[in-house]
């Protein structure tokens, strides 16, 4: 029998030739990955680390330190960095977050394994690359050995066809997974066909990210011309890219058409089974509207965003806040002319942050406020109060909607 890309990926780091669902395996990992947040007070104390040079240490929860707890968090964070001499770490300056710069930097490559302390790890899956998120005990364990386990779980596979319309995008193709096919926790999932051989690696990112509200373990792509291309003079390592077997077993393979699609918002909660079209999507007034996070932070995000906002205002009484993905995101959308106008339809632009989207700061909800928003979750008080409603949409979604004042089909700029 055949092996999936997870399985492969699992075999080879655990050194077999080959696994099965239901085998525990030990593996070496690629990378451990670290941040802001995992140098909280009471974390467990790092006292060796495996190897430096295989270590990322990323501030971006918490950057810059919006209080003091949070400061003194960073404080433990770059006396870690200095204790071990750690080469791969990215601060105030040069920060974004972690699972931009992972593809950004060159970490996440075809055929690797991360570990990351974040939850929404299995973003690096657009680099055919196996990446989940860790706990803090487990994380130290990672950082000490260079080594963690995982369970080998199914494999279910989402054959995508066809092409979206304009302003439709990647984001919406994730909501309606969700919303028709619901949680897959213990799952692996893939993505292939001829609509995820046609996007661009960013686009995959967002597919990739957003799995973890999928509750998926692996999320993987498989590795093809347009995937290379942008590796190219970033890649830390040799790459392996693995694609599945013609054999490989998969507990389900869902094949779905996304021509025609519209635009999906997830409704406050959850994403799984809470899912509306925007066409059967009642009138919804809000106070917030957000572009960023490691879901939609990337360059294409803010083109979309600037091409609906270009000539128009944010509605009275609503805060557009827009926040890159990582710095350099932020110094080519200035670049691009993007930056100058969405601050001329009166968005604010943040620096590189996880902030808004994890209810820490420049972005925070008050009671009772609606939040239109591009970032991953929506549940009770994740950015804010817990009064607080948040729907969750595309960028072009978020940018249509925040002109509007309510929540609003981007189509309708075209």
């Amino acid at each position: 029998m055949g092996m999936t890309m997870a399985e492969k990926i699992l075999a080879n780091k655990s050194g077999r030739d080959s696994v099965k669902v239901g085998d525990i395996v030990v593996c070496k990992v690629d990378w451990a990955v670290t941040g802001d947040l995992g140098f909280g007070k009471g974390r467990p104390e790092v006292v060796k680390v495996w190897d430096p040079d295989r270590i990322v240490v990323v501030a971006d929860h918490t950057a810059p330190a919006p209080n003091v707890e949070s400061a003194d968090d960073m404080v433990r964070m770059r006396q870690f960095i200095n204790e071990f001499q750690i080469p791969h770490h990215f601060d105030i300056g040069d920060q974004g977050i972690s699972h931009v710069l992972l593809g950004e930097q060159g970490f996440a490559l075809p055929g690797g394994l991360i570990a990351n302390g974040d939850s929404h790890s299995c973003a690096s899956g657009a680099f055919n690359c196996a990446s989940r998120g860790l706990g803090g005990p487990e994380m130290t364990y990672v950082l000490c050995t260079g080594e963690t386990w995982f369970i080998v779980y199914p494999t279910v596979r989402f054959v995508l066809e066809g092409s979206l319309g304009k302003f439709v995008t990647s984001r919406d193709v994730l909501h309606h997974i969700a919303g028709v096919y619901g949680d897959f926790s213990n799952h692996n999932v893939e993505y292939v066909g001829s609509y995820v051989s046609g996007i661009s690696v960013a686009s995959r990112q967002t597919i990739a990210t957003m799995s973890a509200e999928l509750s998926a373990e692996f999320a993987l792509f498989e590795s093809d011309h347009v995937l290379e291309e942008y590796l190219q003079g970033r890649a830390k390592a040799p790459i392996e890219p693995v694609v599945s077997d013609d054999d490989a077993e998969f507990e389900a393979i869902y094949e779905i058409d996304v021509t025609g699609l519209a635009p999906q918002i997830a409704l406050p909660g959850k994403v799984p089974n809470n899912v509306q079209s925007i066409d059967d999507l009642e009138s919804t007034k809000i106070d917030q509207a957000f572009i960023g996070s490691c879901a939609n932070g990337r360059l294409e995000d803010f083109a979309i965003a600037a091409e609906i906002l270009k000539g128009k205002k944010v509605a009275p009484g609503v805060r557009l806040i827009v926040t890159p993905g990582s710095q350099n995101v932020y110094k080519e959308a200035l670049k691009a002319g993007y930056v100058e106008t969405l601050m001329e339809a009166n968005a604010v632009v943040t620096n590189s942050t996880c902030g808004a989207c994890y209810g820490g700061h420049m972005g925070v909800l008050g009671s009772g406020e609606v939040c239109i928003t591009a970032s991953t979750r929506n549940f009770q008080g994740r950015m804010g109060s817990a009064t607080a409603q948040i729907y969750l949409g595309s960028p072009a979604t978020v940018a249509a909607s925040a002109i509007a004042g309510v929540i609003a089909d981007p189509r309708d700029h075209i």
